[in-house]
């Protein structure tokens, strides 16, 4: 029988797989949607949009806010309007009543995922810490791999409706897990909002969060057209990209893995290397696409170097919270998916304009300015982090 730390690990990967089946399952059903609610393809996109929005948005106000509740029973409250809101988009009967589910779903998302990484550096040891958050930010990438062709499949087979209320089901038996696997109390320190924001006048912070910004830019320079990029531009056929898309988004999972052994050996100090590779493989990548095997292994070696960063920033934000600003211990927890999605933002729209501007095959010279970016960023990181161990060494050993 699986020992409860397991069980609690599989809970918490659910909740965020069923959050990413959430947020990206429309994008493979928007055609479903728009026939069935009487509304141009455009609207529909829109729901895409303003999820984004509204996550970035809403989840700093929830986390801070909800911060000097119990923990326990904010999650459970958070994922009961997750659940409202996803059900409420299996049975909208208009645009109007889906654009606002969608809203539903989308505002309590980042606090959810913020409030389980409290959970796990209240009730995970440090070796298995890093570990953890791993797996649970690879709940998302899992969902769009799977998630999504599920998803699509069963909007085919059935109804795009069903998919949303499948979603729901395994939400409930989400919450059970959660009911049952959880402690009710856990240690934390709570504080005013002035409290909470001193978190961000520290530059370790500051500088973090540019770099979860501009990391997500590098990738999105070029992923935001990566089907065009497949076909157009490798010239794969339209049938192949489903196994294609999948190999990606399995790499993707084995980059989480990878990016949860890295936080527990040498984090944010191993980083460097990987991203001068990133940048290296942009600035070549026009070349590479004149060939297919070549062309998509450079894809696929990008998928893998982009994420790696997810657990080493997230174990490093949990860190000096837990030392410096216990009272911003969610907030923390919160900035990485906040900033990540702006840098999707930043990225999609420098993709759009570098495609009208230059074309599909150079698109990847944008993210490039961002790959210079985030390696300048992450090596200025690992200065003032190592400038301030040296200090605290000095100060132990007078």
């Amino acid at each position: 029988m699986m020992d409860k730390q397991r069980l609690r690990a599989f809970a918490f990967i659910l909740v965020t797989f069923l959050l990413g089946c959430n947020e990206f399952m429309v994008v493979g059903i928007l055609s479903e949607i728009a026939r069935h609610l009487n509304v141009s393809l455009t609207q529909v996109g829109y729901l895409v949009t303003v999820f984004a929005v509204v996550y970035a948005v809403s989840t700093p106000i929830i986390t801070i806010f909800t911060s000097k509740y119990d923990r326990y029973q904010t999650l459970l409250v958070l994922l009961g309007v997750f659940l409202v809101g996803n059900t409420l988009s299996a049975i909208a009967p208009n645009y109007g009543w889906m654009l606002l589910s969608r809203m539903i779903a989308a505002s309590v998302a980042g606090a959810i995922i913020s409030l389980l990484m409290a959970f796990i550096s209240a009730i995970a040891t440090e070796e298995k810490r890093a570990s953890l958050v791993a797996w649970v930010f690879a709940g998302y990438s899992i969902a769009s791999v799977f998630g999504v062709p599920i998803g699509t499949m069963i909007s085919i087979q059935y109804s795009w409706r069903d998919a949303f209320m499948l979603v729901s089901l395994l939400t409930v038996i989400a919450y059970g897990g959660l009911v049952w696997l959880l402690p009710r109390h856990v240690d934390q320190v709570t504080g005013s909002l002035v409290a909470q924001l001193k978190l961000l006048r520290d530059r370790r912070i500051q500088i973090g969060i540019l770099l979860a910004l501009f990391t997500a830019a590098t990738m999105y320079g070029y992923y935001t057209y990566i089907r065009p990029l497949l076909t157009s531009g490798l010239g794969f056929s339209r049938n192949s990209l489903n196994v294609l898309l999948f190999m990606i988004g399995v790499m993707s999972i084995v980059s989480n893995r990878w990016s949860g052994h890295l936080a527990k050996h040498g984090g944010l100090n191993r980083l460097p290397k990987y991203y001068v590779a990133d940048l290296i493989i942009l600035m070549l990548l026009p070349e590479a696409l004149n060939n297919e095997a070549l062309g998509f292994g450079a894809l696929l070696i990008l998928t893998m170097i982009v994420t790696l960063l997810s657990a080493p920033l997230q174990v490093y934000f949990l860190d000096i919270a837990e030392h410096d600003y216990p009272q911003a211990l969610v907030l923390a927890s919160s900035l990485s998916s906040i900033f990540f999605n702006f840098g999707i933002t930043l990225g999609s729209a420098t993709a759009s304009v570098m495609f009208d501007v230059i074309g599909l095959k150079d698109i990847s010279f944008g993210s490039a300015i961002y790959a210079v970016i985030s390696l300048s960023l992450i090596i200025g990181l690992n200065r003032l982090i190592n400038q301030q161990s040296s200090l605290i060494k000095k100060r132990t050993d007078h």
